[in-house]
């Protein structure tokens, strides 16, 4: 374990491409100790996901979780794979899997930033015009509503039907430490909140929209803020984008909407996360920092995949965890001139240029970091 000096960040790579895109990462965390003075302890378990339940019968080894509390932040890669619905119990999944992780480490705020990169433009299907100078902060809650509420489940009705049931559920304090760190994160940005939910149809919506507006009335009068019903959100995100700042919304419309918004970067490929808990009395924030994408099993092993939303997922902890705000903005500017170099992956190879492996891919970010850091 890290000494009390020292900042620990674990590596836990998942399944699938998790393990090859994560090892990557873990090699630029590796650079920024040996060349730009970042002291911090590094450990690696595998011992997490669907392989690991498939060879041992554990989903993650005992003690894991309480592990990934205590360190300074925990880099992520990506859970499940072929075959895991048909074999794996669905008890498994739900009491093990990332979901129950993430709110047993207490990880509440899952930030997505929204920010394409210029090299890229032609890649998204949106028009260029549209996607340039976005610059959005998606702030999703993540370990309450319709993903955890009670009562759930699957039911045989007298009349033998079926019936599935889920339950969207928010109290008060929930939606308030949500909207705290979106209106933070607004302070430090543009000023401006988008709250997101369905306030016309739910009551859980109006209780949303109710308590987000008496909490900026009475605490961030200097801040912005606007509601926007979700479908229409959806269409504003690929319509128009460069409208939001901070967007703030539930946990399954800001799973959805983050999802929307990667269109703007060109892949889902290249979006990272943080998803961060509460402030401790030391400063500490507990903190998991994963890519957007899943462990992609049918290209899993074939060193083809794209590291570099991992890679960005680093440069978030660099930034929200590690307390290295201009190395998290290096790392940026490495990745955007591979970029610009045309040194690219298979899912966003130009055209008529040979892609590069996820191995390539690595060595490409560490030449970049060499050459601008001088």
């Amino acid at each position: 374990m890290a000494t009390r000096n020292r900042q620990h960040l674990m590596v836990v790579p998942g399944d699938g491409i998790g393990r090859e895109v994560t090892a990557q990462a873990a090699r630029v965390l590796e650079w920024f100790t040996k060349h730009r003075g970042l002291d911090c302890e590094i450990s690696h378990d595998d011992r997490f996901g669907a392989e690991y339940w498939h060879k041992s019968g554990e989903f993650l080894r005992p003690g894991l979780v309480e592990d990934m509390i205590k360190a300074d932040a925990v880099l992520f890669g990506a859970v499940g794979g072929a075959g895991d619905n048909l074999h794996m119990p669905q008890d498994i999944r739900r009491k093990y899997g990332l979901p129950a992780v993430r709110k047993q480490m207490g990880v509440f705020a899952n930030l997505r930033p929204i920010k394409p990169i210029p090299a890229l433009a032609s890649d998204s299907p949106l028009r260029p015009e549209i996607t340039k100078g976005v610059d959005i902060m998606v702030v999703r809650e993540l370990v309450g509503g319709i993903y955890f509420g009670q009562p759930r489940g699957i039911e045989t009705l007298p009349d033998g039907q079926r019936r599935g049931v889920n339950t969207q559920v928010y109290t008060t304090s929930e939606i308030l430490r949500i909207a705290e760190v979106a209106f933070e994160l607004a302070r430090k940005r543009r000023r401006k909140v988008t709250s997101v939910d369905k306030a016309n149809v739910m009551e859980s919506g109006q209780l949303w929209r109710e308590e987000v507006q008496a909490f900026r009335d009475k605490n961030y009068p200097d801040i912005e803020l606007n509601h926007m019903y979700v479908d229409n959100c959806a269409m504003q995100v690929v319509r128009d984008p460069r409208q939001f700042d901070v967007l703030l919304s539930d946990n399954i419309f800001g799973d959805i909407l983050s999802d929307c918004a990667s269109v703007i970067t060109g892949s889902l490929g290249m979006l990272p996360s943080a998803s961060i808990g509460v402030h401790e009395a030391s400063g500490k924030r507990t903190a998991l920092y994963e890519p957007v994408h899943g462990s992609a099993p049918d290209i899993a092993g074939q060193n083809k995949a794209n590291p570099l939303a991992s890679i960005l997922s680093l440069g978030l902890a660099l930034r929200h965890s590690l307390g290295r705000e201009a190395d998290g903005d290096l790392l940026d500017a490495a990745v955007a001139d591979v970029l610009a170099r045309k040194e690219r992956t298979a899912d966003i190879a130009a055209p008529g240029v040979a892609p590069i492996s996820t191995s390539g891919m690595g060595d490409a970010v560490i030449a970049a970091l060499g050459r601008l850091a001088g």
